[in-house]
């Protein structure tokens, strides 16, 4: 699988191990529509791949991503879309996540700096989480009038249970990462700069396994904790769509461009 098949990516394989650098282009790596579109590609392309043992994901960045591009000029012209339309275009992010939680081989998403939003929620469809001890855990969307969506709620209920969710999501604050691995939210701890090669440690842990057992252990343990996950998450994108359009989303991402506290209205 050659690098020049992708414009935000980059592959680097050693034995079982796969390691995928995305990139974007601003400084805070953020996910635009067409990044994202290639790291789904290639989650569904490696479900074929029967030899990996173990996928490292990190950001090409100092930091891991800032989320969702609101630049993006696919979501800049999503007003003068019709539902249907932008119906297909929120879709883009739930989907790259649900193509990495359903690879057969162990993931592992290795964190620098900041991690926010749809970052996030990348990160969360990983199997393990490895982060520098200066990174951050941000999910501020519903601080901008919107609801937490690309069906990651149920994957936060599942690492940190409902009441911690709860906090994570509704008082949409930033959480160091000393509390984001005793929430459960990073799984390791280590030095500034030194995410990747811990990650790696693993990888390497993982790809001296047998490798059959390790993808059957893996998928007994999904299964057996996401069965419901679709049911309880499937109209979230719908919702992010109507709270996108309320008064309370565009005063947020005002107060947010203005460097100012909103004040909602519930209109």
């Amino acid at each position: 699988m050659s690098d020049t098949q992708w414009q935000y990516l980059s592959l680097h394989r050693q034995g079982r191990v796969l390691e995928v650098t995305f990139r974007s282009a601003d400084k805070v790596n953020s996910l635009n529509n067409a990044l994202m579109r290639e790291l789904t590609r290639l989650a569904q392309e490696l479900q074929f791949d029967s030899e990996l043992s173990a996928i490292i994901l990190t950001g090409d960045a100092a930091i891991f991503s800032a989320g969702m591009d609101l630049k993006d000029p696919e979501a800049a012209k999503a007003p003068s879309l019709t539902v249907a339309e932008r119906r297909q275009l929120v879709k883009v992010g739930p989907a790259m996540c649900a193509a990495w939680e359903s690879l057969e081989p162990v993931t592992i998403a290795a964190i620098e700096g900041w991690c926010i939003g749809g970052g996030a929620a990348l990160a969360v469809a990983c199997d393990w989480r490895v982060a520098a001890d200066n990174a951050c855990f941000y999910v501020p969307e519903l601080k901008l009038g919107m609801n937490m969506s690309w069906q990651s709620v149920p994957r936060f209920t599942h690492l940190i249970g409902p009441a911690k969710t709860k906090q994570l999501l509704i008082l949409a604050e930033p959480l160091d990462a000393t509390t984001a691995e005793r929430w459960g939210l990073f799984d390791y701890l280590c030095a500034p700069g030194e995410a990747l090669t811990r990650a790696r440690e693993l990888a390497a842990q993982v790809a001296a396994m047998p490798p059959i057992p390790v993808r059957m252990v893996k998928r007994a343990i999904n299964v057996s904790v996401t069965a419901l996950d679709n049911a309880v998450s499937y109209m979230d994108a719908d919702q992010f769509l109507l709270t996108q359009g309320t008064e309370d989303a565009l005063e947020g991402a005002t107060a947010f461009f203005e460097k100012r506290p909103p004040q909602f209205s519930g209109n």
